[in-house]
């Protein structure tokens, strides 16, 4: 494949030489995203699959508020303005004038954006009266997760354009949550038509949001397409159209941006930057990303709910040998859950080493002097904290063998292998998860609370009470010194139970024909695609 690649490129050099200049505005008129994956939905209430949310979030939808990636400060989006109650129990936001919705071939609007929006998209997350709640069986996996659907008592409509979230009680994570990816606000006008309809299920598959693009048309494992949005609020966005190219074989990615039918790609994986490296045509955007890769144990599954089995299979797992072999020196081992950039981090001096006769003995201990089988399942995609996840699971069953460990590895197409693992079909799964915000319990709440459990979310199907209370305590301060202890008991505790084994932080690394810009990495967050545009 190495060499089909370099076959490839050197063809498309010289087809390079051929090709004539295109004026600035046929070059502007499309822009191809080379995606790993079908979306899940078009709504990113109902997903937390990463693939997805790059895709939908920041191209068809706007946000109250966002975070400034260099800053961390809070910034104005819908809401030009927020204020907080001295008990902490309540926001009220004022909203921007002069919005509008998209018109698409299914809807026009009426009204411009105003806090009847507002209302609707977060009440479909917890109340039962809201036409919307319970379709897609109500599961809104990241609220959910982390608590918001059960943290909000009321939204007051204080007018026009000023809303008020009254909560149950402070909780100083809220604005953050408030400002994810996930935190979108949608069109009630477009909700009320189609229930007037009876379409409530087309919804979430066909978008309208206030971003900068238009939803155009889906092709399950063939594209998805967006129209610029002539009356966006914040810019003129210059490409006229938006296609994202469902590619989900890294190779295959790699090989149409040499011949020039994607502009940009999601994920080259380490060991194919040296091939792009070769290229005066294509940059390679490399950052720094708070992120975390780990191997998760079905915990409520035989033997996996015996800590010393769990134990064993990790120090059994040779993770030196991992990062040369999978992260090609683009990532750094985990000392922890949390990545050392996050405030709360804490290098865990527990974490297993390798060491195969203490695995061993462990085995022995637990009952299993001739070890057993299981199954590692192994994600099908490149993701920014696993480059590859079917290496990474090759590399650990040669390891696991010679503790007598006999291990089969699992694979399906993407959003199939989600579906299955969020009804803990798996033995043991290797994932992982980007951060949506800066705050440490994005980590942690998202992944492991039992909420995210009962959600289907938390891949290890870990519920731990005492846990659970940590998170509350640290979220029931705003005083960063003592929210840092709670999140070094929380680090410490992961570590004890090991319901998930912490691997790798990966490196965030995006590929673009050298004519195209305005697409940045940040550390935290899905992409936008906004200002994107061709020199």
């Amino acid at each position: 494949m190495y060499k089909l690649l370099l076959g490839i490129l050197s063809l498309s050099l010289t087809g390079c030489l051929d090709t004539k200049e295109k004026t600035l505005e046929e070059k502007n008129q499309g822009l191809v995203y080379c995606a790993e994956a079908n979306p899940v939905s078009f709504n990113p209430q109902v997903t937390t699959t990463g693939s997805t949310i790059d895709i939908i979030a920041n191209q068809l939808y706007d946000r109250l508020i966002s975070i400034d990636p260099v800053t961390a400060e809070f910034k104005s989006e819908l809401a030009t303005d927020w204020k907080i109650s001295k008990d902490g129990k309540s926001v009220t936001f004022t909203l921007r004038k002069g919005v509008k919705f998209h018109t698409t071939a299914y809807f026009t609007p009426s009204r411009e954006f105003n806090a009847d929006d507002v209302i609707f998209t977060f009440s479909r997350l917890f109340d039962v009266y809201n036409p919307y709640h319970f379709v897609g069986n109500a599961d809104y996996p990241y609220f959910q997760s982390v608590g918001i659907d059960q943290l909000i008592r009321q939204i007051v409509r204080v007018s026009d354009y000023q809303v008020r979230f009254e909560l149950f009680n402070a909780e100083s994570s809220f604005l953050a949550n408030m400002a994810t990816d996930f935190a979108v606000v949608l069109s009630r006008e477009y909700a009320m038509q189609l229930k007037q309809r009876e379409q409530l299920n087309l919804f979430d598959q066909y978008p309208v949001g206030t971003g900068p693009y238009i939803y155009k048309e889906y092709r399950r494992d063939h594209l998805v397409r967006y129209y610029r949005n002539p009356d966006y609020w914040k810019h003129h966005v210059v490409l006229e159209q938006l296609v994202y190219d469902i590619t989900p074989n890294g190779t295959t990615r790699i090989a149409k941006m040499l011949t020039k039918e994607c502009d940009i790609t999601a994920h080259p994986s380490s060991a194919q930057l040296s091939i792009l490296a070769q290229r005066d045509d294509i940059n390679v955007q490399k950052e720094t990303n708070l992120n975390i890769g780990y191997w998760a144990f079905n915990t409520q599954r035989p033997p996996f709910d015996d800590l010393r089995v769990r134990q064993a299979l990790a120090h059994a797992i040779d993770v030196e040998k991992i990062m040369q072999a999978v992260y090609y020196g683009n990532g750094i081992r985990a000392q922890s859950l949390l990545p050392p950039t996050s405030w709360a981090y804490q290098a865990q001096p527990k974490l297993p080493t390798f060491n195969p006769d203490l695995a061993k003995k462990l085995l022995i201990d637990a009952g299993l002097p001739n070890g057993f089988d299981m199954t590692i399942w192994a994600m099908p995609v490149s993701r920014i904290y696993n480059p590859n996840a079917r290496k990474m699971a090759e590399l650990m069953q040669s390891d696991l063998r010679k503790i007598g460990v006999n291990v089969s590895i699992v694979e399906y197409e993407w959003n199939t292998f989600i579906q299955r693992i969020g009804e803990h079909r798996h033995d043991s799964v290797l994932l992982g998860w980007a951060a949506d915000t800066p705050d440490p319990d994005n980590f942690f709440s998202p992944l492991l609370s039992c909420t995210a459990a009962f959600s289907g979310k938390n891949s290890a199907n870990w519920c731990n009470p005492e846990f659970d209370l940590l998170l509350t305590q640290a979220l029931d301060t705003t005083d960063l010194t003592k929210r840092k202890e709670y999140y070094q008991q929380i680090q410490a505790m992961l570590i004890n139970e090991l319901p998930l084994l912490p691997l790798a932080h990966g490196m965030r690394f995006q590929a673009s024909s050298a004519d195209v810009e305005g697409i940045p990495l940040g550390p935290f967050g899905a992409i936008s695609l906004a200002n994107a545009r061709k020199k």
